[in-house]
């Protein structure tokens, strides 16, 4: 079977146009992806930092870096 090159590309970038409805489903399924990631990503970045924090205040001051803010 020969192939033409457009045949191969996404939704969007085959030529029907921003309005065509699988163009439309391509990019509904992008933002939904993007709503689901960042959640997921923000939360385990904080929870990084939460440990970071509280694995900080439990140690003695002696073995701290930094002094201690009063």
């Amino acid at each position: 079977m020969i192939y033409q090159i457009n045949t191969l590309a996404c939704y969007v970038c085959m030529g029907n146009g921003p309005d065509h409805k699988d163009s439309l489903a391509a990019g509904y399924a992008m933002l939904f992806m993007l709503c689901i990631i960042m959640p997921v990503l923000c939360a385990i970045f904080f929870f990084i930092i939460r440990i970071a924090r509280r694995s900080a205040a439990a140690l003695p001051p002696e073995l701290q870096d930094h002094p201690p803010v009063s």
